[in-house]
């Protein structure tokens, strides 16, 4: 079960403008620094969902992906912020957010110059199809290179099919497969992804899905549906994604 630790956000250092969602680095009172992920911005809290549900699931199985936390943070840090964009974006934020560790020195990922195993590419290749997450490319490969080794940051656009209204009640999303790993950045290093298909899946037990959704806030399970019954439906979507045949296994492999 992932047990996450709240820091309160005692300084806005400075924005990250990669971001289309305008993260930033911030101080925490336990002394450290780390990436934030707004609930003010303009996706909202699925957004945050997915940031922890796709990062907890992806350490669970082994996957490098640093410390996530829940972020606490007070409107009054608005006050000082001159930038007018910011400043509204941490007063719509105040309460809990999260962040990610801040990897000091670290380097975004270049396919050009870094090199990953083949089964380490496979694994992630295999998680970013099971999640859906459209954002490892080379354009955009949301990794960084921390003391030799790769790291997976920036899960917020996975999941996307909670963005449609009602994905909770439509169980045939779960069994669609996932195109656009056409365009993953480590397919073509990813030779093993058959092999590692089933220790994967069996690895993502209904116990672990369940663990990860009860750490979502009830406040970030928003819509029609209560938060029991979203974590419910996400739940069911992953169970349901992870039954063999797994259709983004195959499109993984056809892809190659």
């Amino acid at each position: 079960m992932p047990t996450l630790r709240t820091v309160r956000v005692t300084r806005y250092v400075t924005p990250l403008r990669e971001g289309g969602s305008l993260p930033a680095i911030v101080d925490a009172d336990d002394e450290g620094m780390y990436v934030v992920k707004f609930r003010g911005a303009g996706q909202g809290t699925r957004a945050l969902v997915a940031e922890l549900v796709s990062g907890e699931i992806a350490r669970a199985i082994g996957l490098p992906v640093p410390e996530l936390v829940f972020a606490e943070l007070d409107r009054d840090l608005s006050r000082t912020e001159p930038d007018p964009e910011i400043h509204q974006l941490i007063y719509d934020s105040a309460g809990l957010n999260i962040a990610v560790d801040y990897l000091p020195g670290s380097v975004s990922f270049d396919p050009a110059v870094h090199r990953i195993d083949g089964e380490l590419a496979s694994r992630i290749v295999w998680f970013d199809a099971l999640v859906t997450n459209v954002d490892r490319t080379a354009r955009n490969t949301n990794m960084l290179v921390w003391h030799r080794k790769p790291w997976l940051i920036d899960h917020g656009a996975t999941l996307y099919f909670h963005h449609a209204t009602g994905w909770e009640h439509e169980p045939t999303r779960a069994r669609q497969g996932f195109p656009l790993v056409r365009d993953h950045v480590l397919l073509r290093a990813a030779d093993r992804i058959a092999a590692v298909d089933e220790p994967l899946a069996r690895a993502i037990t209904p116990g672990l899905i369940d663990g990860v959704l009860a750490a979502v806030p009830d406040a970030w399970l928003t819509g029609e549906s209560s938060p029991a019954e979203l974590r419910a439906a996400y739940a069911r979507y992953f169970q349901s994604r992870l039954e063999a045949p797994r259709p983004f296994l195959a499109e993984a492999l056809d892809a190659r």
